[in-house]
């Protein structure tokens, strides 16, 4: 389940316009307001049926889908059924994250894990300052996947020197809890050069003279003995 960004601004939608919540009747509103259209919903049930199953067969996208219920939607009765639907759907999570406090803690470790990761990547991406130049796809696509591909091979990195560290303090005789190792971040970077290293102290050092006697290299011998 996702963490819900400004759920205290989000709408609760009632059931029932003749139900009354105790403790929580003021999340939804004056009553009569903010409530789930059942009705509509069921007439267009068969018609949001087909559309999740031909998004689900790679029949429809849902870029294509979006396109076709963005186009007029005010007047779109299948947009609005949608709309009903997510409402009612909303509702439900917000209710379950607002009462159950295991929940809550889930998705803030999830959501601070792929935080983590997100930062990371982007880090590592400080080229044109993680810009993306480029209005071709395939560039584009080029580009994320060579970003997560590098910051896949860092966090291997960093895991196999972690692992190096815990074998280390075990043989020491320190005892390794699997509560403590998964506090660990593999996210580490302090350790990392992006810019590379390079050494400046043989700069001054002249390189060998060009010598004009070399022999030549007979290319197409090389060709024929590829």
């Amino acid at each position: 389940m996702p963490r819900i960004r400004n759920f205290k601004d989000l709408i609760f939608f009632r059931a029932d316009s003749r139900l009354a919540y105790p403790h929580i009747d003021a999340l939804f509103g004056d009553r009569g307001r903010n409530v789930i259209d059942w009705e509509l919903i069921e007439r267009h049930w068969r018609d949001l049926m087909q559309v999740a199953i031909s998004i689900s067969e790679n029949r429809l996208s849902s870029a294509t889908l979006m396109r076709r219920l963005r186009s007029n939607s005010r007047k779109n009765r299948i947009y609005k059924a949608f709309r009903e639907v997510g409402r009612s759907v909303r509702t439900v999570a917000l209710l379950r994250y607002l009462a159950d406090p295991a929940l809550r803690a889930r998705v803030s470790a999830a959501t601070n894990k792929v935080e983590s990761y997100n930062a990371f990547s982007q880090w590592l991406s400080f080229g044109n300052n993680g810009v993306i130049a480029h209005n071709d796809p395939d560039e584009q696509e080029k580009l994320i996947k060579l970003n997560t591909l590098l910051a896949n091979l860092v966090i291997f990195h960093n895991a196999l020197d972690l692992m190096e560290v815990v074998r280390d303090l075990v043989a020491q005789g320190w005892p390794i809890t699997a509560e403590e190792l998964g506090a660990i971040s593999p996210y580490l970077r302090a350790h990392i050069s992006r810019f590379g290293a390079y050494a400046t102290g043989e700069l001054d050092q002249e390189p060998a003279a060009f010598n004009p006697e070399l022999k030549e290299i007979d290319f197409s011998a090389v060709a024929l003995a590829a």
